[in-house]
């Protein structure tokens, strides 16, 4: 479901998209257990998604419990989103494989932006995210980042007005 616009997102929107999502292949994954894909991974799984890592420079190792693929042609399961973890530039061919595969979701990491690409993704039926991060979205949206001492905007002692 193409959404109005890319520089912000509806609260329900992005929970539709997480509630939904069950298998996640994530471009860029990396091994290195203090690289940024690799926390991301590891939550999601944590959270009940399965995560495939997808790295031509790691293929045939595992990280977390998962066999590494080059390519997300190289995935033998549906995937319901496509979590890139790579540069804006990269984004583009990745979308137009995640259009390939039949991914619903193609979701771009925070400081990751390709216009073009979520035109050609929207047009072929995937939801586009970007610049976000799904395991931060998860995060807020369930009152965890609370937990941290960050003002999430979801869970707060004040009433609501209205």
């Amino acid at each position: 479901m193409p959404l109005a616009h890319h520089d912000s997102y509806a609260d329900a929107d992005i929970r539709r998209i997480l509630k939904n999502v069950k298998t996640i292949a994530m471009v860029g994954a990396s091994p290195n257990w203090n690289r940024p894909s690799y926390f991301a991974m590891k939550y999601l799984q944590h959270k009940g998604f399965r995560v495939i890592p997808v790295n031509p420079g790691a293929v045939g190792q595992e990280i977390l419990g998962e066999k590494v693929v080059a390519g997300l042609k190289d995935i033998d399961v549906p995937v319901d989103m496509v979590d890139v973890f790579r540069n804006s530039e990269a984004a583009g061919p990745i979308a137009d494989e995640a259009i390939a595969i039949g991914a619903k979701v193609l979701w771009m990491q925070l400081g990751v932006r390709n216009d073009e690409a979520a035109v050609r993704a929207e047009a072929a039926g995937l939801t586009v995210i970007m610049n976000r991060c799904p395991k931060i979205e998860y995060g807020r949206l369930c009152g965890e980042l609370g937990w941290h001492g960050f003002n999430s905007g979801v869970i707060s002692s004040k009433r609501r007005k209205g």
